[in-house]
């Protein structure tokens, strides 16, 4: 007999960000910008470039800043991480943010010397990490292997253990000892644990490579800018957190903070606006907890609500491992990315007439003048007072004015009506792209579907164990590869008739309970060219009695790393 269920799919919903507010212990910042230019193509975009230039950047990194701050824990911490140009300012901004009695260190990675000409300034030779804390309750893990470095060759050879065993160096004081001091000989002796165990780093990091110097880290990763080495990063979250602590990375590249924290038995939190990112990162993290389960490091997930900051000695000090992670949509940033080329889309949708003439406003609809606020950010209220001191320096301008917008600030209502009310001309009316009753539905996101056909059969190997899953994913359709490769759903099946070629990961758990999803199965091609099976035959999980019904769930990653999940509750065989 076969039990068979066939389930559309629907789209994965994320978490509210306030769930997240006062519970993260430790985050990375990466903020290296780029200066050179006020413009940046798509693709320098795709490839991690960072697109900032000039007070953008600042202003960008204060606003975040000051979220940053807000989620952090009372005892939580803040790595940033920029180059020279810069560093100073950024500073700046923390000691503002955070406080300047918040400043812990001013860590210096030293590198290679970078290539160039030296004849103006000497070589450059270091990279600098901006270390500060919420408040006084934090602490440096000073204890922690990771965080300390060895003697050097000549401190462990003026090493000498007195008459109770203990080591110590000896040291010459800055001061005249006291007669007491000196019949102890205590102001010459510096006492240390054990000389194995060395001493704690000092802000200067000389003891690292270069990312350029190590191969084995570089295999199959897409190089960012600013890429940080293992090493480095395991030092940075070993210094400022313990297992089962959550670590929080805004701008995760190609993933690094992300494996090394999950390496060490940190909870974790990854974002990024590029999807090439989410990608690469979401294939590290797959095969590092493969690894883990092949290993026997993580016996069972365990949830994030539930974990707490004590080491469990049966894990061996790995107490916050977990081997499932969910990829979430928290906002439609291909709009963000594609900047240009969703104003296009707007002012054709709306029936903008642009006007190249015009400093400040981008065109004409009807007789009102039409100001497009950037789409990286939602219409406040400075964007506001820029329209208003527009209007101001042209007395003779009597046109009303139209802002279009991808999102807008509660506070903005009200200031339009305020505004409006006190005005026979000029007036200002918004255009929300999202919300908008004539224009709105535009951008609204098509999630991913799939079809999912999911059989529980009798086999002569399996029939003890509650017999065979049999599950095949029949079709799959994501809209957003649809619109990046501008082709409507016609034209895409008949150039692409095969699913696959959209697929990158799927993902399956044989026992979903609903909350947290177990890999059983990954399907994970090797090679570019290669496809996933979409068909997958395995036993029933154990402890599932033959006549006991099991709940499978199938995990599909799409080439843009957009993540759907299809659930089907299949009865016995």
């Amino acid at each position: 007999m076969t039990n068979a269920q066939t389930i559309q799919i629907a789209e994965a919903k994320g978490r509210p960000m306030l769930h997240w507010v006062g519970k993260v212990q430790l985050r990375g910042i990466r903020g290296t910008p780029k200066l050179d230019g006020e413009s940046y193509t798509l693709s320098e975009q795709i490839q991690y470039t960072d697109i900032w230039a000039n007070d953008t950047y600042l202003q960008f990194m204060y606003e975040r800043l000051l979220l940053l701050k807000e989620l952090l824990t009372t005892d939580g911490m803040i790595y940033l991480h920029c180059d020279w140009r810069r560093i100073h300012h950024l500073r700046c901004l923390l000691d503002e943010v955070l406080g300047s009695e918040n400043f812990i260190n001013e860590i210096i990675w030293q590198h290679q010397i970078m290539g160039g000409s030296h004849d103006k300034r000497f070589p450059k030779a270091h990279e600098t990490i901006l270390w500060y804390a919420k408040g006084s309750g934090y602490r440096l893990r000073s204890e922690n292997s990771n965080v300390r470095v060895p003697f050097s060759d000549y401190v462990l050879q003026s090493m000498k253990q007195d008459e109770k065993g203990w080591y110590y160096e000896r040291r010459r004081m800055s001061r005249k000892a006291t007669p007491a001091e000196a019949a102890a000989k205590a102001h010459t002796r510096t006492y240390v644990e054990s000389p194995d165990v060395g001493t704690v780093a000092t802000d200067v990091w000389a003891d690292m490579l270069s990312y350029q110097e190590l191969p084995n880290e570089r295999q199959g990763l897409d190089l960012y800018p600013t890429q940080k080495t293992v090493k480095l990063l395991t030092r940075l979250i070993s210094a400022a957190s313990d297992p089962g602590d959550l670590i929080l990375d805004c701008f995760i590249g190609s993933g690094t903070t992300a494996a090394v924290a999950q390496k060490l038995g940190r909870r974790w939190i990854a974002a990024d606006v590029n999807k090439g990112a989410i990608q690469t990162t979401s294939k590290r993290l797959q095969a590092i907890i493969r690894q883990q389960v092949e290993a026997g490091a993580v016996p069972q997930q365990m949830a994030f609500e539930t974990q707490t900051s004590e080491v469990s000695e049966d894990l061996g000090g790995l107490a916050g491992l977990t081997h499932s992670f969910s990829v979430y949509r928290v906002n439609d940033y291909d709009l963000q990315i594609q900047h240009n080329e969703a104003v296009n889309l707007a002012v054709e949708m709306i029936g903008i007439e642009r006007v190249k003439t015009d400093a400040f406003f981008d065109g004409t609809l009807g007789r009102r003048l039409v100001k497009i606020v950037p789409f990286n950010h939602p219409l406040t209220l400075l964007d506001l007072q820029l329209a208003q001191d527009e209007l101001k320096a042209r007395p003779d301008e009597e046109r009303d004015v139209v802002l279009v917008c991808l999102g807008k600030e509660t506070s903005v209502d009200a200031w339009l009506a305020e505004y409006n009310k006190r005005r026979p001309v000029n007036k200002i009316e918004v255009i929300e792209l999202r919300t908008d009753q004539k224009y709105g539905k535009f951008f609204i996101h098509q999630p991913a579907q799939a079809r999912v056909r999911v059989e529980r059969q009798t086999s002569e190997v399996s029939e003890d164990l509650g017999g065979l899953l049999v599950i095949e994913i029949e079709d799959f359709i994501s809209p957003s590869i649809v619109e990046r490769l501008e082709m409507d759903t016609p034209l895409f099946k008949a150039q692409i008739p095969d699913w696959r070629a959209m697929v990158d990961v799927v993902l399956i758990d044989t026992a979903y309970d609903g909350q947290t999803f177990n890999i059983v199965l990954s399907d994970v091609p090797e090679r570019k060219n290669d496809l996933v099976s979409g068909r997958y035959e395995l036993p029933a999980p154990e402890g599932v009695a033959p006549g006991s019904a099991t709940t499978v769930a199938v995990k599909i990653i799409d080439m843009l790393g957009e993540e759907v999940l299809v659930t089907a509750e299949v009865g016995p065989a």
